[in-house]
This record gives structure tokens, sequence and C-alpha cells, in this order.
């Protein structure tokens, strides 16, 4: 499919697949707010509710909800539900990765956007609950999907590819966007692109132009927790209000930049999650104003 959804919605909408941690801002507690005030109606099914989220954490509580995924979806389906777009993070066991690949097709139709961000970890290595078998199905979970954003670590999966840390070569990051969408997807973003050390962001590919784009801003020493979610979020807000995907991507690292220069600058712990609140005026604006631009063209 087209990666701008053409619906005819007057209020876009999303079903939001990830888990909610209680504390430590990311996935759900991210992605709600997020596409709310991008004007996304959205509903949520969490995977897993925990105390915290995983990264330097210990101690978190954790409730697996596996059981309740699939009596959720029928639910909503019985209640004449459908969405814009189906959006799926972090998941918790192979079975997950199958049950939700099976809610896709529940409620996916022609209009539909299937937005997978294949949660698996970074920095050259997997997150410890992840097991080879998990990372296996996540690739057959990414073959299902119109769109996925993994960033250079789960890329490298994906594909069996080493890792390398960077920077890259412009020929390098092109040559693993075009293989990414040889999973059979429509388009492709990839994070923690840099062609320095100065500047990093994002790059995307979609199958119907076959021109990559690159959005890179200056990097902000550290490493944040959340900002793949608070990423992934942005660009679906994006993509259902009607931006085309290099418009999307492009107010993604920006808005995901500014998040982590807040973050930065008030001194705050890293992973407690990216200082998004203050920010998200801005960004019901930004959306706003091209909502306004599209309907007067």
């Amino acid at each position: 499919m087209n990666i701008m959804p053409s619906t005819n919605k007057i209020i876009p909408s999303a079903a939001a697949i990830h888990d909610l941690s209680g504390a430590g801002k990311c996935s759900l507690t991210v992605v709600l707010p997020v596409l709310s005030v991008c004007g996304v109606e959205t509903s949520v099914m969490p995977t897993a509710v925990l105390s915290t989220h995983t990264g330097g954490f210990e101690g978190f509580t954790y409730r697996d909800l596996t059981e309740d995924l699939l009596p959720t979806a029928r639910h909503w389906k019985s209640c004449g539900l459908s969405f814009g777009a189906l959006y799926s993070g972090f998941l918790g066991s192979e079975r997950q990765i199958k049950l939700i690949q099976e809610i896709f097709s529940l409620f996916r139709a022609p209009e539909t956007l299937v937005l997978v961000d294949p949660v698996m970890g970074d920095n050259g290595k997997l997150y410890r609950t992840y097991t080879q078998e998990m990372a296996r199905g996540m690739k057959e979970l990414c073959e299902s999907a119109d769109l996925i954003t993994p960033n250079m670590t789960e890329a490298c999966h994906l594909l069996g590819r080493p890792y390398c840390p960077g920077p890259y070569r412009e020929e390098e990051i092109l040559e693993i966007l075009q293989e990414l969408l040889k999973l059979g997807l429509s388009g492709a973003v990839l994070t923690g692109v840099c062609f320095d050390e100065q500047q990093v962001g994002a790059a995307c590919l979609e199958r119907s132009k076959g021109k990559m784009e690159t959005f890179l801003l200056s990097r902000v020493a550290g490493s944040y927790h959340g900002t793949g979610d608070l990423f992934s979020a942005v660009l679906l807000g994006g993509l259902l209000n009607r931006m085309s995907l290099s418009l999307a991507c492009e107010t993604a690292v920006e808005f995901t930049h500014r998040c982590i220069v807040s973050t930065r600058e008030s001194g705050a712990e890293p992973r407690f999650g990216p200082k998004f609140e203050a920010h998200l005026p801005y960004l019901g604006r930004k959306m706003e104003e091209y909502r306004k631009k599209i309907a007067n063209s």
C-alpha cells in the first residue's frame, strides 16, 4: 500500500500494541499522548504491565498479558472497531509475536497502514529479554508490515549483517534500506544514522519513490531511553495526518531532538525517559497547521 493512508475518515485512528511501563517514559506512556496530540484516536492493547521499563532499573515488577491479547482484539472486532493504522512495538515473547500477526490479519483492510517498530536491541546487542527465536519471529512480523522503523542494531539483526557503530557511508545506509524493502515492505525508516561524529538522525526509503532521504541534527551526548518510541509515534502521527513519509520522518527527527535536548538540559536521569511533555503543544500546533494546509490545497 501507499505509506500515506488514503482514508476518508475525518479523524484518523490507530491501535497501539505495546507494553505499559508505569515509570520511565517509553512505550504506551509515550505513544498514547503523542498520537493523541496529533489528533489520532488511539486504542491501546498492553502486552505487559511493568512498574518501570527494564533499561537501567532492577527489581521491576512484570505482569504478562499474553492471554488477554486475542480476547481484547476479538472484543474490539465485535464492537465494530476499525483502524487507519496498526502499530506494534516491544513484544515480550515469541508467542506474543505470533499473536500480533493474527491480530494484524483480524483488523487489516486495504487502506490500513501496518507499522512495526521491531524493538529488539541497541548498541549492537539484543535486549536481555530477547532470544534468537524471538528475533526470527520479529523478522516474520516485519514481513507482514507496510513500514518498519528499526535502529541500526535491529536492522542488522533482521538482515543478518554484522553490526558497525558508525559513522556510516551513504551507500551503506542505502544498501541497508534497500535490503529491508526486500522483506516485502512499502517503506523503511532507519534510525541512528550518522555520517560523522557531529550529527545523527534517520533515513527513509519508499518503494514507490526509490530515493533515500536523510534527516540529521546535532548529536547530543548520552543515551536516552524511550526516544525510539517517541520517534515512531511522531512518525505515525504525521503519516495519519497525511504527511509524506519524508516529511513525517523529518518531523519525528526534529521533535525527538527537541526532547533529547530538554532532557539533557534538565539534568534528569536519562533512564526516566525523555522530557517530551512540554513540547506536546508545539507538536499539536504543527499537526493542526498541516491539516489546514491539506484542507486548503
